[in-house]
């Protein structure tokens, strides 16, 4: 603990060197934790879906780390058993060590940055890697970003802890964590980091944290893809955008992602709400359940089992047929639902990036066969289907537009992933899938304090600063004989002391005088210059934030105002700050 707080001492005199080590410190964690994540994932995978269940699991070009042939007997009643099984197994590791840890994770993350001072217990991270490789590799219906994005975020909470970092620091920490995982697992570094910074709130950013985020992404990306390649994670086929009429096509795929978007959110929430809280059951008994509803869904289309980036895959290529891309978007919708609200440990990042390619499959293919000639790559409505739909279900379009990007190398639909995105995301104001969201900065508990020091330091005390009421000031060598005779003319309590050119030299207050006051024999002896206190003053041009710190430091209920080139011109009284503060709330309210 010492050696900590000595190596944050040092780092506190040089702030571009403290951020750079930071976010080295926090890229190579949380870049190794997604390594091991991915690689635990993928033979986990391979062994309970391939091995045991005999079930060949589609891939997309980018990940195909397991190159063993799956089991030759094609075990289906295994699709059934394997995410019962699963559920209970990570419901029960979940529900005992870390409860925090249920769920797809991104609410927990966003929870504990505006609520909980950027603290994720240590454990955290090792359980929810876990209990979301059994979900999954048993065939869950989820996604890794909520996981990872929990663990980096978990990592980043241990570093800043471990350092003794402040609170905003350590909520900072937070965010390059998530960043730094998002960025290696996904390979997407630029998408990732704005993801972390954007998703915490429904229409802001904390762009505070975006320099920190962006190193730690880099890092963590550099370190993932040197062990496990450079290629984005989806193949696609070269993609152009050269119509501008294809733009009426793409805004009817942001149309159809905002009921689907609507449907998705309150099937989600509604069957944990209304079905799997409401159930007599231990938890990781409903665990279970969902999990065996979810292989129930799996026997009639095992598709929907797993994130489903291979099906992904073949809609971008254009190798699926209409309805049966529409039956999965449905049953996606469905089988993500179970497996999540149940309690189960995974992401929702993955099913959306799947339901959208679905629909975008479905509006492109339908568009090409009526108008060929005007659509003629049916498959880039999958790429924008994708951005699209997440991007209205969670409120989060610029970070949804640059991870599908990268994941797909699809740079060239940038204008039609906007146009969709941004169609998608102003019809679907009333809900969205992150709870914890808050609708900007000035709703967060960790901006409360930013809220009120940014009202103040908008107001200068030249702004309330009364230039008739008089001012009765004291000259220094003013005997206190004097000083007493002058009280019967006056009711102040409250002088100041300046001398020949009305520069302030000190502070007479009438409570401090108590001890003195009916000292005659002093009288004459005695003059206010010596009785003073220290002056405590504010310049007419300083903000009345600075205005209450001497207020609050000094004690008084008035201070002097100093004009650089006359001295003292004024007496700031505490009420008039306080009043000048509630009506500048008063406006912004109304405003």
């Amino acid at each position: 603990m010492i050696q900590a707080t000595i190596i944050r001492d040092a780092l506190d005199r040089h702030k571009t060197l403290r951020w750079v080590v930071y976010s080295l410190i926090i890229g190579v964690v949380s870049g190794l934790g997604a390594c091991a994540f991915f690689f635990l994932l993928e033979w986990g995978k391979y062994f309970c879906l391939e091995y045991l269940a005999g079930y060949s699991v589609a891939k997309p070009a980018g990940e195909q780390l397991v190159h063993l042939e799956p089991a030759a007997t094609f075990r289906r009643w295994a699709l059934l058993l394997l995410p019962t099984v699963g559920g209970l197994l990570s419901g029960w590791i979940v529900y005992t060590w870390a409860p925090e840890a249920e769920g797809h994770g991104t609410d927990a993350l966003i929870d504990a940055f505006h609520n909980k001072q950027g603290i994720v217990r240590t454990r955290v991270p090792y359980i929810k890697s876990v209990a979301s490789i059994i979900t999954l590799a048993t065939g869950g219906s989820a996604g890794r970003e909520g996981p990872i994005a929990q663990i980096g975020a978990g990592f980043g909470s241990w570093v800043a802890r471990t350092l003794n970092m402040t609170v905003r620091e350590r909520r900072l920490m937070l965010l390059a964590g998530c960043a730094a995982g998002l960025g290696a697992i996904f390979r997407a570094p630029l998408g990732g980091a704005l993801t972390a910074i954007e998703v915490l709130y429904r229409e802001d950013f904390e762009t505070e944290g975006i320099v920190l985020c962006i190193m730690s992404s880099v890092v963590a990306n550099a370190l993932f893809t040197s062990i496990f390649g450079h290629q984005p994670i989806f193949e696609t086929p070269q993609i152009t955008f050269v119509q501008p009429v294809e733009l009426l096509f793409y805004a009817a795929l942001g149309l159809v992602c905002v009921p689907f978007g609507c449907a998705y959110v309150k099937i989600f929430y509604g069957m944990r709400d209304y079905f799997f809280r409401r159930l007599p059951l231990k938890k990781a008994h409903i665990t279970a359940l969902g999990g065996l509803m979810v292989g129930l869904l799996g026997l009639w289309h095992p598709e929907v089992l797993c994130g489903g980036y291979g099906i992904i895959q073949k809609a971008l290529l254009g190798q699926m047929p209409i309805t049966f891309m529409l039956v999965l978007a449905i049953l996606k919708i469905f089988a993500t639902s179970f497996t999540i609200s149940s309690g189960g440990s995974g992401g929702v990042f993955g099913p959306s990036l799947f339901i959208g390619a679905m629909l975008g499959g479905v509006v492109g293919q339908i568009s090409h066969q009526y108008y060929p000639e005007l659509v003629t790559n049916p498959g880039a409505f999958a790429l924008v289907g994708m951005g699209a739909f997440f991007a209205g279900v969670a409120k989060a379009p610029i970070g949804a537009l640059l991870m599908v990007c990268e994941m797909t190398g699809g740079y060239a639909l940038v204008p039609p992933l906007m146009f969709s995105s941004v169609i998608a995301v102003l019809l679907s104001g009333g809900w969205g899938l992150y709870e914890k969201q808050v609708l900007n900065k000035f709703h967060s508990p960790a901006h409360r304090a930013d809220a009120v020091i940014n009202v103040l330091q908008t107001l200068k005390v030249n702004d309330i600063y009364r230039r008739q009421a008089p001012v009765t000031s004291l000259p220094e060598d003013m005997t206190f004989a004097n000083f007493k005779r002058l009280l019967v003319r006056t009711r102040e309590s409250f002088f100041p002391v300046v001398d020949d050119s009305f520069r302030l030299k000190g502070i007479l207050s009438l409570p401090d005088l108590r001890s003195i006051f009916f000292e005659d024999s002093l009288a004459e002896l005695l003059v206010v210059g010596e009785l003073a206190s220290p002056p405590v003053s504010v310049d007419i041009e300083d903000s009345l934030y600075d205005a209450l710190i001497k207020f609050l430091k000094s004690g008084y209920g008035r201070i002097p105002i100093e004009d650089p080139q006359t001295g003292v011109v004024g007496v700031l009284r505490l009420e008039e700050l306080m009043e000048a503060y509630h009506k500048e709330i008063q406006r912004l309210k109304e405003d």
